[in-house]
């Protein structure tokens, strides 16, 4: 039998590696992009939505997915979507076709935004104290950190081997969670069964369309944009309309609900929309392999797993607001330094700092965050907030790849569009600085520093 404590602690270790799986496998692609596209014969248009195709659809039908598991039960969901995303998983790491493999990709979105607010929402409804509640969760958001970091080193040492294995990883990792689980996970509260309503309508209108904003960024197509903004226009309309809306929009008139998931979602179009350029900037124009440019970003992984460990006390000690926007300033910082890089660019005077100030900031905004995000709302919504904060970072994982993908395609060949790249995610995390600064001034009721993990 395990103690009650002990079974909180393993649940807590069973949640936090299905989100260290999510992060993961949003990284997992980047250092593999490359042979990808050798191996077969794919064009950059193809490999980005490699990554765009699971990032979209993870934050699209997040919002779904928080609601469902309120509704559902958060146990249930959180199963039944893990064995999901394995399996899709495992059979992506087994096709030879482009858009066979961008199908198994939008399939582990899907997985995945039923996933992550299932996982979440377990955490903040059984670590119920405000202090062990915010423990947790800085535990959770080091997961998430260590999994983003993580895909990007372990996607270098497995496409060294063969890039498949990239697509195997998460198989193993998911079934032992889903061998597990059932004997550590709480059931998380009786569903509301006299209230088994969903607003699929809104999460139809809102998916669609920023798949088409997406879609409109990469191609630079403007019909593909005006269904983008109609279909995002008639999402607003339909949540107004409905009784058990998706998205209540009355949550929006909160600063920190709002500051929390615009300043997330710049920050996503920073970091991962760098980490496409960057990535590929390292193999195409310093001609580094993928164990070499999986290795040469160790340092930055390193960066964000120590600085997310000790984020709790700046908070405790700054608030909130202002420890997440340093984050984003000193992640803007860590971005712009990669301006120095050319096409002779040494690794220790020019790329290692650039790196390591990018994980500094990147561990320091992305905690305060989400512990902002979740510490807004109460008990009962927890999957809705989790949901909202999450899609707010995949969402903009989409759309920063396809805003910077769209400008090196458009820039002269060579070191002048990866530049023009880097610039652009550099703004991103200043934009971000400033929503989290203005956004996030207010404290929460419940949005006490987390202790350190």
């Amino acid at each position: 039998m395990v103690k009650p404590d002990g079974r909180r602690q393993l649940a807590l270790v069973l949640l936090c590696t299905a989100v260290f799986l999510d992060s993961m496998d949003l990284s997992l692609m980047g250092v593999a992009l490359p042979a990808i596209g050798r191996d077969l014969s794919l064009s950059e248009g193809t490999l980005q939505w490699l990554v765009s195709g699971y990032a979209v659809t993870y934050g699209g039908f997040l919002l779904l997915g928080g609601r469902l598991a309120d509704l559902f039960g958060r146990r249930r969901m959180f199963l039944v979507s893990l064995a999901v995303f394995a399996a899709a998983s495992l059979v992506g790491g087994l096709l030879s076709e482009g858009w066979l493999l961008v199908i198994t990709r939008v399939v582990k979105g899907l997985a995945a935004a039923l996933t992550a607010p299932a996982a979440l929402s377990l955490i903040t409804t059984t670590f119920t104290e405000s202090s062990q509640r915010n423990r947790a969760l800085g535990v959770y958001a080091l997961a998430g950190a260590t999994g983003y970091s993580g895909g990007l080193i372990a996607s270098g040492l497995l496409t060294e081997v063969s890039w498949r294995l990239v697509f195997f990883l998460p198989v193993p990792i998911a079934l032992l969670v889903l061998i597990v689980a059932p004997m550590a996970l709480p059931e998380g509260g009786r569903p509301d069964r006299a209230g088994r309503k969903f607003d699929a309508a809104g999460a139809v209108a809102v998916t669609a369309g920023v798949l088409s904003l997406v879609y409109a960024l990469a191609e630079t197509s403007w019909p593909a944009g005006v269904a983008a903004a109609v279909l995002l226009a008639g999402f607003v309309l339909v949540e107004r309309r409905q009784r058990s809306p998706l998205v209540p929009l009355r949550l929006f008139r909160s600063r920190t609900v709002s500051g929390a998931n615009l300043a997330a979602l710049a920050w996503a179009c920073a970091t991962i929309g760098w980490q496409f350029a960057a990535v590929l900037y390292l193999q195409q124009v310093r001609g580094y392999g993928a164990l070499e440019t999986g290795l040469g970003i160790v340092p930055m992984g390193v960066a964000i797993m120590v600085t997310a460990n000790f984020v709790g006390r700046l908070i405790g000690r700054w608030g909130l607001g202002r420890t997440a926007a340093v984050g984003m300033l000193v992640q803007a910082a860590g971005i712009l330094l990669f301006l120095r890089a050319g096409t002779d660019a040494g690794y220790a005077g020019v790329l290692l700092p650039a790196l390591v100030v990018h994980g500094v900031g990147n561990g320091l905004s992305f905690p305060s965050l989400n512990i902002a995000a979740v510490s807004a709302l109460p008990d009962d919504q927890q999957g809705l907030a989790s949901g909202l904060i999450t899609s707010a970072v995949q969402i903009g994982a989409g759309i920063g790849v396809a805003v910077l993908a769209s400008l090196m395609a458009a820039t002269a060949p060579g070191i002048d569009g990866y530049r023009v790249a880097f610039l652009t995610a550099g703004c991103f995390s200043l934009v971000g600085a400033a929503l989290a600064h203005f956004g996030l001034r207010v404290h929460t009721r419940d949005a006490e520093a987390p202790a350190p993990a």
